[in-house]
């Protein structure tokens, strides 16, 4: 297993110091180091409760006997980077994205890899890294977003985005859009429509990196 150069033998006595410093035990170093890593920002609510699922997924891992190593990599979320200078951020970041993990993975010597991811550009990161790194890896999805209530019916920020134009084709008031913009998105989770976090949720189980009925 790639842990054992950072924990077997003499010459690595420092290493394991770092370890027991982090409130490990013998038995935690001696078995398989299992990455878990997320998306998780305060960006958007794509990511906001991906912190929370890596709670549940290293508790899972103990369970199954692994040692679970959480961490996070960087979040660009084009719900928030559209339509203005930000939005050149958002493809690159998902080679960032990728990249990141790739290093953390490698440099560390994690023998396993969990990946929570919530939006557009993170979901196909973390499989991208997933595939180079070539290790035992499950992804997950964290979830699309609740649909919202206006006035008796469903909405989602599709809702909010065609309301825009209907307040600048002079349709909807400015207070309606208000109330819209308040009621549309009512939870964390994707986007709830049918965009990349979603679309790439269903792939990730057509490639068999995510469990059947995950996404």
């Amino acid at each position: 297993m790639p842990s054992r150069h950072t924990t077997v033998g003499p010459e690595r006595a420092p290493h394991r110091s770092f370890l027991y410093a982090m409130g490990l035990s013998a038995r935690e170093i001696a078995q398989p180091f299992v990455g878990v890593v997320t998306t998780w920002n305060e960006a958007a609510p794509c990511n906001i409760s991906l912190s929370r699922q890596a709670q549940v997924v290293k508790k899972g891992v103990a369970a199954a006997g692994g040692t679970p190593r959480e961490f996070t990599t960087i979040t660009v979320t084009d719900g928030i980077a559209m339509g203005h200078a930000g939005m050149k951020a958002s493809l690159v970041s998902r080679e960032v994205i990728a990249d990141s993990v790739e290093l953390s993975v490698r440099g560390h010597c994690y023998d396993a890899l969990v990946g929570l991811a919530g939006c557009d550009k993170t979901l196909p990161g973390l499989m991208m890294a997933m595939l180079r790194l070539n290790v035992p890896s499950v992804f997950l999805y964290g979830g699309s977003i609740l649909p919202g209530r206006f006035r008796g019916k469903d909405v989602t920020v599709l809702d909010v985005f065609e309301a825009v134009g209907a307040n600048a084709a002079g349709t909807m008031s400015d207070a309606d859009l208000a109330e819209l913009e308040t009621v549309a998105c009512p939870s964390a989770g994707s986007c709830g429509g049918q965009y990349t976090a979603n679309s790439m949720a269903y792939v990730s189980e057509a490639i068999g990196l995510a469990l059947p009925g995950s996404a």
